[in-house]
């Protein structure tokens, strides 16, 4: 071997001993002559140090070394006296007197410094051109280092309660899962193409037909889908499971702790509440306005609708004939809040649907200076009656501010919710050392299409069971049926979602003819689900937490790219390996492609 040790477990045991090191410069000093090197690998740094009087050869050449060159050094382990102890450092007891020194390769200036702090100055761009450069840092190599043991804990966690690790197909078929596909072309079947799985889904309900009851994997997953904060673009991982004979209940009490040992062993946050709460869609949608709610902070939402039918409001009048609905937020100390804080919160509001964005400022006293208690433009139109039953009703304090919500459910719900979590961001109600873990169920098995007005679509996993089975697909209306459906959500992000699956052919034909496809096209896309299902399949189901979102909020990162060794920009593109790129036209004449 060319080193004895690595650079960050030398200490003064090893005092007097005769050790090889090698790394990259790390810091290069010199100090009267004498020549100070913090030398580094990924286990730490080391002091060495090179004496012109001791061994002129090796001074010499450690005279030339520059910052990033990699070297093989030889010498002697120093204790160092107590006053110069280094308590910064791990090996801040010791330095190593060098006797021998070899260059074993150069490096070209690196285009930004290593050390975190000067490090994040560069452009990011710039880090992921010289991700490789970018990986040396201490930051990175410490997020790397505890996504493997996370992915360790996690292996050990499944095998524990007798789950098989099982690898899935990465050439698959294309399948209607929520987002675009990755394709690829088949050269020995022209005009043929695979698609990158958005999730093993069907092949892990194979895997539950074909007798493997406790199923998981560290799965990549392909979609083409924009970018975000908290989404990579292209490809992420999942911590994929699925189980035979089981309810929802069963899948819970297996995914909950390993979040809660996840939680508690690889971040410094605490749990809200353990067991995790549960809400339905409903009850998150109506009180937080969002199916992912953020619960470490209050301002819950209330229904005023009853109370507002008749009010001399026009926009909550007509909402309520309409259909819709009229809901409150009250904002506790929101009156800090500056005309510029309201018209940005109301352009948040529009931007989630909603015409506009209504609000009472309670100023001093409710109850003594009735004339001047609310500041408001919609009050004089409300009322000053309706409008004190609706502070009394919020319990809203002088200092607080009421945001209302009035449109069709669904616009209302969301418009809210957005506004709420702005709220929480301003307020700085978002502990950042807390983890507010909750089950959010009865998801609608369907909705209104996003692309095709008008059209039935499926609302979360096409494969789920229906509530009720074929009973309710043949009697209820669509968007009546729940569906065996449950997401995990932790401070405002979705974690992970699953069900319990449909695993009857009948009624999956039923459920897809809803939503608009009909048996051969059933057949076409999921044709061997459907054959196996014919051959004895269990009731299952299963869930599947995403990884490196679970990973960001753990380690406290503002992007998910951070999570990643080699990432993708914000426009999905590998700077650093130049992907996506062009190929030549004899590749495209092997798949029997031309580009138009």
């Amino acid at each position: 071997m060319l080193r004895t040790h690595t650079c960050g477990e030398l200490n003064k045991k090893e005092a007097g001993k005769i050790v090889k090191l090698t790394g990259w410069v790390h810091r290069r000093r010199d100090h009267g002559g004498i020549i100070f090197i913090d030398l580094r690998d990924r286990y730490g740094l080391t002091q060495i140090t090179f004496d012109p009087d001791a061994n002129k050869e090796a001074w010499k050449i450690a005279d030339k070394l520059r910052g990033e060159w990699v070297i093989l050094v030889k010498g002697k382990v120093i204790e160092r006296p107590r006053d110069m102890v280094n308590k910064k450092m791990a090996t801040g007891e010791i330095e190593v007197e060098i006797s021998e020194i070899e260059i074993l390769n150069e490096s070209k200036t690196p285009p930004f410094e290593i050390g975190d702090e000067k490090s994040k100055e560069a452009n990011e761009n710039l880090r992921l051109k010289y991700r490789f450069v970018d990986l040396r840092r201490d930051k990175l190599q410490k997020i790397i280092k505890n996504r493997n043991e996370v992915i360790r804990y996690i292996r050990e966690y499944f095998h524990k309660n007798s789950f098989i690790e099982i690898q899935t197909p990465i050439l698959a078929n294309s399948s209607p899962e929520g987002a675009r596909d990755y394709l690829i072309p088949s050269r020995v079947h022209p005009g043929k193409f695979y698609a990158l799985p958005q999730a093993p889904q069907q092949f892990k309900q194979l895997l539950m037909v074909g007798g493997f009851d406790r199923y998981f994997q560290i799965a990549p997953c392909f979609r083409d889908e924009d970018p975000r904060a908290d989404r990579h673009p292209g490809d992420f991982y999942q911590i994929d499971m699925e189980m035979s004979f089981v309810e929802q209940e069963d899948v819970w009490r297996i995914a909950e702790p390993l979040m809660i040992e996840l939680t508690e062993k690889f971040s410094d946050k605490k749990i809200l509440k353990k067991p995790f709460p549960r809400l339905t869609y409903s009850e998150a949608m109506n009180k937080y306005g969002s199916d992912k709610p953020d619960l470490r902070f209050g301002l819950e939402i209330q229904d005023i609708t009853e109370m507002a039918k008749g009010c001399g409001f026009g926009v909550f009048a007509n909402a309520i004939k309409d259909g819709g609905v009229v809901h409150a937020m009250k904002v506790d100390n929101g009156s800090k809040f500056s005309r510029k804080d309201i018209d940005e919160l109301t352009e948040i509001a529009k931007n989630r649907g909603a015409k506009g964005l209504a609000y009472i400022v309670v100023k001093e006293s409710v109850e003594t200076r009735r004339g001047a208690s609310l500041q408001s433009p919609i009050v004089k139109f409300l009322g000053e009656k309706l409008s004190m039953e609706i502070v009394k009703q919020v319990e809203a304090k002088p200092g607080d501010i009421i945001f209302f919500g009035a449109d069709q459910w669904r616009e209302v719900c969301e418009a809210l919710g957005a506004v709420r979590n702005e709220c929480g961001i301003r307020l700085g109600l978002k502990d950042k050392n807390l983890a507010s873990w909750c089950w959010i169920y009865d998801f609608p098995m369907y909705d209104y299409s996003e692309i095709e007005e008008g059209r039935i679509d499926f609302s979360h996993n096409p494969f789920s069971m229906p509530q009720g089975g074929m009973e309710a697909l043949k009697t209820k209306h669509p968007l009546d049926i729940l569906a065996y459906q449950y997401d995990l959500a932790c401070n405002g992000y979705e974690i992970s979602s699953g069900a319990i699956r449909n695993h009857s052919p009948k009624i999956m034909y039923k459920a897809f003819e809803i939503a608009g496809y009909s048996k051969e096209e059933v057949d076409k896309k999921f044709s061997a689900m459907i054959n196996a299902f014919e051959y004895g399949a269990p009731p299952h189901g299963g869930i599947a937490p995403g990884l490196d979102r679970l990973l960001m909020i753990l380690f406290d990162l503002d992007s998910i790219r951070d999570i990643y060794a080699f990432p993708k920009d914000g426009q999905a593109r590998d700077v650093m390996m130049d992907s996506p790129s062009e190929v030549s036209e004899e590749q495209l004449r092997d798949f029997g492609l031309k580009i138009k």
